[in-house]
């Protein structure tokens, strides 16, 4: 029928039967003999019909869409937790938009905006290094759209989050430099707004605390941590007076670039200082030497994230569920922090 969108009621036409009956037959109503649903499969088929399933949902008050914002799709752990978000969605017979903010809070702000204009009918969010204000999450709450925030989140009370134990996953890192006899640890950390590297910097101070290792301000730098800030950042701790045998960085894009640095100015790693990542970008594991690493399975929660959202969804009574769900994270020893004992 040239390039026209096939319509019910073109069916309906052709085969001289009631529009409605048409209708009834394409949703698999029990109303309609199946004889007569055979026929009209069959044609709508030879037709070309594709069902408008948003103007069906919407008349629904649903759109079966769920709204993703992550920081930055190209780190390994977000593009991990889109995948595990995207086939957990898909089982439910939902579909999902991706969106990233870039850091950006000004471009979070609209993302927000152009979902909620979009009618989807859940938000999983991983907020911007930029999130300081949160009237943007607090429109999604008024206007009854269920969210969930994983990994980077908001310390606002009523709220759900998949998250991991970021001051203990901190603390045995630090702990695991301490114990391959390093003294003199730097932290090479994030925007202290984001409650992430707030609690990364309290498991590395804690893990100084508990070995009795004297905390000292300067060795701790807040960045950005690309991988541009790892290789400034180590100039600066190089160029304190502290002989520095131990970084903790707070992701593993920071550290690639210091030991990129290290490597280029002759210094021997892990033997004169040792480094350990946090997040397991793929790259850790090529880059040499390899990065002992904090691991998070993005998949996992990305997951985990998008079943809480669905249930928050498919709860019909008018009490919201909130709940705070922790992923266990491991270490994983590489070559970075392996010293080898001389005793």
């Amino acid at each position: 029928m040239d390039n026209k969108e096939v319509t019910i009621h073109d069916i309906a036409e052709i085969l001289g039967i009631n529009s409605s009956t048409v209708s009834r037959a394409l949703n698999n109503s029990p109303r309609v003999a199946q004889k007569t649903k055979d026929k009209i499969l069959k044609k709508a088929n030879e037709l070309g019909y594709q069902r408008n399933d948003l103007a069906s949902n919407l008349r629904k008050s649903k759109t079966f869409t769920l709204g993703v914002i992550v920081p930055r799709i190209s780190r390994h752990f977000f593009s991990s937790a889109i995948a595990g978000i995207e086939e957990t969605a898909f089982k439910q017979g939902y579909n999902v938009i991706i969106c990233q903010s870039l850091e950006s809070l000004e471009r979070e702000q609209s993302i927000i905006n152009t979902l909620v204009a979009n009618r989807v009918d859940g938000v999983l969010i991983s907020i911007s290094m930029e999130t300081e204000n949160y009237n943007h999450f607090k429109g999604l709450e008024q206007r009854n759209i269920p969210f969930v925030f994983f990994d980077r989140h908001c310390n606002i009370s009523n709220t759900s989050r998949v998250v991991i134990d970021d001051f203990a996953a901190a603390f045995t890192a630090t702990e695991h430099l301490i114990q391959k006899k390093s003294t003199e640890i730097a932290h090479f950390s994030g925007p202290q707004n984001l409650e992430i590297y707030k609690n990364r910097f309290k498991g590395y101070k804690a893990a100084l605390e508990k070995y009795n290792i004297p905390f000292k301000e300067e060795l701790v730098i807040t960045s950005s941590l690309m991988e541009a800030d790892g290789i400034e950042n180590t100039k600066k701790i190089l160029s304190l007076p502290y002989k520095v045998d131990g970084l903790f960085c707070a992701n593993d894009v920071v550290a690639i670039g210091a030991i990129k640095y290290l490597k280029k100015i002759g210094k021997k790693i892990p033997e004169e200082i040792a480094i350990v990542g946090f997040s397991n970008e793929t790259i850790s594991s090529v880059i040499e030497p390899s990065l002992t690493t904090i691991n998070q399975s993005g998949f996992k929660i990305g997951q985990i994230a998008t079943n809480l959202l669905l249930k928050k969804i498919s709860n019909d009574d008018k009490k919201q569920i909130h709940e705070t769900i922790i992923v266990k994270t491991n270490l994983i020893e590489r070559k970075s922090s392996l010293r080898i004992d001389k005793d």
